[in-house]
């Protein structure tokens, strides 16, 4: 792989809770460890800071990351690297390793304020003082029963919301608000509650739909990224409001694509990394059995195998479309086709598959061996297990990208 010769990488991150975001922080340290520059801020900026490799002089310019795609925790990630703040910011952000070694310290002008609990559970009290019937509030709930208060009372969309998220990116992190004003490309996935769209925000001029997809170029990112995180039950759906003044309703951006790497593809990447931390627990003899750790490990277990099969098919099927494409590539040439035919064959197998031949794929996600990674607490902000986490995604982006660089 001639990463060198890549004209548009693309950085595409998955969901996953605080836990995803500090692995993600450590897979962009490996990614910078090895030479890779993120581009981020103002058109003005980006153009003055980053010049395409056609507009540099240097002819060994370093790869650089230009377009940026994330769901749910990947989608807080992104928003920050592509408004320009310094890989080293988020750091301080997630108070990793506060002084704890010079690796990790940060100068105080690229120090972001720290986010906290107070940021990602933000209270859905409009929602809980207003969720039980009159009836119910003024007298026992046992009174009508349990029957009718699940039924007519438990009509709770969320303890949380992600407004503090909205807050903290808009008022402390985002100078740059809109996506079309940034001189990198963002895309960020939702998924329509009263629906079964997808939605990607991002700098589009015009918002189009089809049956599976909606792109929306009318929205702030910060709010943008608050309807990604929005994971459900534990916190409510965000509302999005249209130009004409319609309310659409958005949740988490991994329910229907669990790692959106073909909406990098589908602007143009011709070299996308993805990091994704969903990685299921294998037996370990230092742990145990996961039957012994009760329902909760379980239900965790069985929820990351489903992402995880979701996953390995998405990556399987991208093998499949590029065997497919060099199989009759080389049976063109054993036949000695005429290359308009050969070329006519190939551009309809490219088409019919969305297959670009140019375009290559570095997937890094967590060993088996990392089982800390599954015990960890999604939601935590305690600095020692963050810093554990980082670490696990530096190794892990270390292993993968050995095998290119």
């Amino acid at each position: 792989m001639n990463i060198q010769g890549k004209k548009k990488i693309a950085l595409v991150l998955g969901g996953g809770g605080i836990k995803a975001a500090a692995y993600h922080i450590g897979v962009c340290l490996a990614l910078k460890e090895k030479g890779f520059v993120f581009a981020g801020g103002s058109k003005e900026w980006v153009q003055q800071k980053y010049p395409h490799k056609k507009e540099a002089s240097d002819l060994n310019q370093k790869p650089t990351i230009r377009l940026y795609v994330g769901s749910s925790a990947g989608a807080f990630i992104a928003s920050v690297l592509a408004s320009g703040k310094s890989l080293e910011s988020l750091i301080t952000a997630f108070q990793v390793g506060f002084g704890s070694s010079p690796f990790y310290q940060v100068p105080k002008e690229e120090r972001i304020k720290q986010l906290g609990y107070r940021h990602l559970f933000h209270l859905n009290s409009k929602r809980i003082l207003s969720w039980m019937p009159e009836s119910l509030l003024q007298r026992s709930v046992l009174t009508g029963g349990l029957e009718v208060f699940l039924k007519r009372g438990f009509k709770l969309n969320g303890i949380f919301n992600t407004n503090g998220i909205e807050r903290y990116l808009r008022k402390y992190v985002l100078d740059e608000n809109e996506f079309s004003r940034l001189g990198v490309e963002l895309y960020v996935t939702a998924t329509q509650l009263n629906h079964s769209r997808k939605t990607i925000f991002g700098p589009y001029l015009e918002s189009t739909k089809n049956a599976t997809t909606k792109y929306i170029g009318y929205t702030h990112i910060s709010e943008a990224v608050a309807a990604s995180t929005a994971l459900p039950p534990m916190f409510a759906p965000y509302p999005i409001t249209k130009p004409d003044g319609k309310i659409i309703y958005h949740y988490d951006g991994e329910i229907r694509d669990t790692l959106s790497t073909h909406v990098a593809a589908d602007h143009g990447a011709d070299l996308i990394i993805a990091s994704y931390s969903t990685q299921p627990y294998h037996f370990n003899p230092e742990v145990g059995s996961l039957h012994t750790f009760g329902m909760p490990a379980i239900i965790n277990q069985a929820l990351y195998q489903v992402l995880e099969q979701k996953v390995t098919k998405h990556i399987q099927f991208q093998g499949q479309k590029k065997d497919t494409y060099n199989a009759l590539k080389k049976a063109c040439a054993e036949l000695n086709l005429p290359k308009e035919q050969s070329d006519k064959i190939l551009n309809l197998v490219k088409e019919k598959l969305a297959y670009n031949p140019e375009t290559d794929y570095i997937y890094i996600a967590p060993r088996h061996q990392n089982y800390e990674m599954f015990f960890a607490d999604h939601f935590s902000l305690n600095p020692q297990s963050l810093e554990k986490i980082l670490r696990i995604g530096f190794k892990s982006g270390l292993q993968v990208l050995r095998e290119y660089i």
